[in-house]
C-alpha cells in the first residue's frame, strides 16, 4: 500500500539526539534569517557593551564580508571560547526573563553565525591583551594573540556556506544591502549618542560611506530631533511634532509628523519599546488610527515613537528576532499613542507643512524648453508638488474684490490679511514676511467639519432603534472580543447585547447612518479587530457622512467673496485645530516667504 502522506511510514520511527551543529545551524534558521539579521545581532552586541562609535563594512550585500567594530568594553580570553557556546550570555543570569533592559539575552547569535559562516572575533578588555578566536562550520579554532585598540571586531565572511541552499532564498545585493541600511538606520535611531558609520567595501578596501551619525549632544529630545534629522531628513524633523506623554507606567516620547508631511506608504513609520525597534501590529495600528481622520486612505502618516516602560510590563521574549512584543495591557499602549498624537495634532493648530511651500516653489521655476527633465536630474531642494486624488486645476475670473482696510490697521495675524480673490477660489494674503494662498472651499471644509464633530461630542450620537432586533450567531471568541468593546460602540449609537449562547442582538443603530445592514456592520468590526486589535470602522462611517455633510455645507468654488469674509475664514482657521488640511488630508494654504519669492525673481 502507498501512503498518501510522504511523512507518515509503516515502519515505527526511531527517535535520535541531534548532534550540536545540527541544532546550531537549525538555530541559525531562526536567528539569521538574511545578512540584515546579522548585522542586526552584531551592532545590539556592540549597544550593550557599552559601544560609543560603531563601524559597520559589508560586501556584496553582506554575503560574502559582514564587519563591525566598536570601542566598547571588549572580552577577556576566557569569555571568546563561552561567548561561542549555545545559550552563553552575559545579559542576564536567567532568574527573571521578563527583567530585560538590553538588547540580547538569548546567546544564541554568535554560535549561530558560527554555524552557518566562517566567525572571527577579536577582543580586547581594558587593562588586557588583546585575543582572537575563529570558527568555521561549527568548528572553533584555539584563542590567539591579536593587536587591536580597547573594543571588539567581529569579522562574517561567506555567510551561509555551510547551508547553501540558505543563499538561494536571499535577495539581490543590492536588496540586501538595502535592508542593512534599514536595520542601522533603526538601530541609529534608537541610540543617539552613538556613532555610526556603515561602508561598503565590495570593491575595494576603503569603500564608499553609505551612512554617517555623529553622536548628538544635549538632552534626549535635543539629540533625539538631531538623529531623526539626519535618518529621516531635514523635512522630516522641520514638520515634525514632539511627543511627550505618560500615563500608568507608559512613557510615549519621539515626533509625529504633520498630516500634510504624508508618504505614499508606511516606510516613515519607526516604533521602539525600550529602546528596541520593532514591527509590531498593535503599535503601527494605533498610529495609523491617531490619523484616520486627517489623511486620505492612501496617504500614510511619518512617525518616529518610543515607549518606554518598566521591563515587567513588556514580554520581549515571543520572536527568534525580537521584533515583535507584547504588553501585559494592549489598550493602554495603544491608548496612549492615539491620545497623545491627537493632543499634539490639535495643539498644532493650522500649521501646515513647510514642503507644502517648497512643492509650490519648485512648480514655479520654469524648466528648460525642449528638454526632458527626469527626477534624478532636478536640482536639490527642487521637490515635486504634491499628488493628490482630489487635486485638479482650477480656471475662472480674477475679480476684484471690494476695498479691504489698509493693511497697517490689521493685527499681525499668522495668516495675514485677506488682499484679493483670484478664480473665485483662492484667497491671497499679506502677512509681515510673506504671502499665503488659501483654498477658500478646503478651507470652510475643514472648519464645518470641525464644528460639526464638536456638536456630535456635546450632544452625542443619535441613535434609532431597530424595530426588530437582529440577532447574530458568532464564535466565542468573536462574541467576547465584540462584546469587550460594547460600551465604545454605544457612544457611537450601536447597541449592542448579548442574547444568549454566542449570540449578540443589535438593537440600535446611528441615525445619521440611515438604513444599514447590521449584521454586515458587525461582521466588518470583527475582521478589523482581528487585523488591528482595534476598530474605528463605525467612528469612521460617521464621520465620513460629517465630512460629506461639511463638503456640501461650505463655500463652494466659484463664489466671489467680501474682503470681510475672506478676512474672517482666515481669522477662523487660526482658531480651529488641524485647518491646516482639508477633510482628505490635502492642505488648505500655502504660505510663501517673501525671501522665497525674492529669489524667484532673482532679487537675492
Amino acid at each position: 500500500m502507498v501512503s498518501l502522506n510522504p511523512n507518515i511510514s509503516e515502519t515505527r520511527p526511531v527517535i535520535r539526539q541531534l548532534d550540536e551543529g545540527t541544532v546550531n545551524r537549525i538555530a541559525a534558521g531562526e536567528v539569521v534569517e538574511r545578512p540584515a539579521s546579522a548585522v542586526k545581532e552584531l551592532v545590539e552586541n556592540a549597544l550593550d557593551a557599552g559601544a560609543r562609535r560603531i563601524s559597520i563594512d559589508y560586501a556584496d550585500g553582506g554575503k560574502t564580508l559582514i564587519r563591525v567594530q566598536d570601542d566598547g568594553c571588549g572580552m577577556l580570553a576566557s569569555d571568546l571560547p563561552l561567548a561561542l557556546s549555545r545559550h552563553a550570555t552575559s545579559k542576564i543570569d536567567g532568574s527573571d526573563l521578563l527583567d530585560i533592559h538590553t538588547f540580547g539575552f538569548r546567546g544564541e547569535a554568535l554560535p549561530s553565525l558560527g554555524a552557518v559562516g566562517k566567525l572571527t572575533i577579536a577582543s580586547r578588555a581594558e587593562a588586557a591583551e588583546g585575543v582572537e578566536i575563529s570558527v568555521k562550520g561549527g568548528v572553533t579554532s584555539p584563542t590567539r594573540p591579536a593587536a587591536l585598540n580597547k573594543g571588539t571586531t567581529v569579522t562574517l565572511r561567506d555567510l551561509f556556506y555551510a547551508t547553501p541552499a540558505r543563499l538561494k532564498f536571499l535577495r539581490t545585493d543590492r536588496a540586501e544591502a538595502q535592508a542593512i541600511t534599514d536595520v542601522i538606520k533603526r538601530l541609529a535611531m534608537a541610540e543617539p549618542f552613538v556613532q555610526f558609520t556603515l561602508r561598503d567595501v565590495s570593491k575595494d578596501g576603503e569603500g564608499r560611506v553609505l551612512f554617517k551619525a555623529d553622536g548628538e549632544q544635549g538632552d534626549m529630545f535635543d539629540a533625539l530631533h538631531g538623529r531623526l534629522a539626519c535618518v529621516m531628513g531635514r523635512d522630516f524633523a522641520q514638520n515634525a511634532l514632539p511627543i511627550d506623554a505618560l500615563r500608568d507606567g507608559l512613557h510615549l516620547t519621539g515626533y509625529a509628523a504633520l498630516p500634510t508631511y504624508s508618504r505614499g506608504s508606511a516606510v516613515a513609520q519607526y516604533l521602539f519599546v525600550n529602546g528596541r525597534p520593532v514591527r509590531d501590529k498593535l503599535l503601527v495600528g494605533a498610529l495609523r488610527g491617531a490619523y484616520f481622520d486627517f489623511l486620505s486612505r492612501d496617504r500614510h502618516p511619518a512617525a518616529a515613537l518610543f515607549i518606554d516602560c518598566d521591563p515587567t510590563l513588556v514580554d520581549v521574549n515571543v520572536h527568534p528576532a525580537k521584533s515583535e512584543v507584547r504588553f501585559r495591557d494592549p489598550g493602554l499602549a495603544r491608548g496612549l499613542i492615539v491620545s497623545a498624537l491627537r493632543h499634539a495634532l490639535a495643539e498644532a493648530g493650522h500649521r501646515a507643512s513647510s514642503t507644502v511651500a517648497d512643492a509650490t516653489l519648485g512648480a514655479m521655476i520654469p524648466e528648460p524648453t525642449g528638454a526632458r527633465i527626469y527626477q534624478m536630474d532636478r536640482q536639490p531642494g527642487r521637490s515635486a508638488a504634491p499628488s493628490f486624488q482630489e487635486t485638479a486645476p482650477v480656471w475662472g475670473r480674477i475679480e476684484e474684490p471690494a476695498p479691504l482696510t489698509d493693511v497697517e490697521e490689521i493685527p499681525d495675524y499668522p495668516l495675514g490679511a485677506a488682499r484679493a480673490q483670484v478664480h473665485e477660489n483662492y484667497i491671497i494674503a499679506q502677512t509681515k514676511t510673506g504671502m499665503v494662498i488659501v483654498d477658500q472651499h478646503a478651507a470652510h471644509e475643514r472648519l464645518v467639519y470641525e464644528k460639526l464633530k464638536r456638536q456630535m461630542a456635546e450632544n452625542g450620537v443619535a441613535r434609532q432603534a431597530l424595530l426588530i432586533p437582529e440577532i447574530v450567531e458568532l464564535s466565542a471568541q468573536d462574541c467576547a472580543r465584540l462584546m469587550a468593546i460594547a460600551d465604545a460602540l454605544e457612544k457611537f449609537g450601536l447597541g449592542i447585547e448579548l442574547f444568549g449562547g454566542n449570540a449578540v442582538a443589535i438593537r440600535e443603530t446611528p441615525a445619521i447612518l440611515g438604513q444599514v445592514d447590521a449584521k454586515g456592520m458587525v461582521l466588518d468590526i470583527l475582521d478589523e479587530l482581528e487585523d488591528e486589535s482595534s476598530s474605528t470602522l463605525v467612528q469612521a462611517r460617521i464621520e465620513a457622512i460629517l465630512s460629506r455633510i461639511a463638503c456640501h455645507g461650505s463655500i463652494r468654488s466659484g463664489r466671489l467673496m467680501r474682503g470681510e469674509e475672506m478676512n474672517a475664514l482666515l481669522r477662523e482657521m487660526e482658531a480651529t485645530p488641524h485647518s491646516g488640511q482639508c477633510n482628505h488630508g490635502r492642505p488648505t494654504y500655502v504660505e510663501l516667504k517673501l525671501s522665497d519669492i525674492e529669489r524667484l525673481f532673482g532679487r537675492t
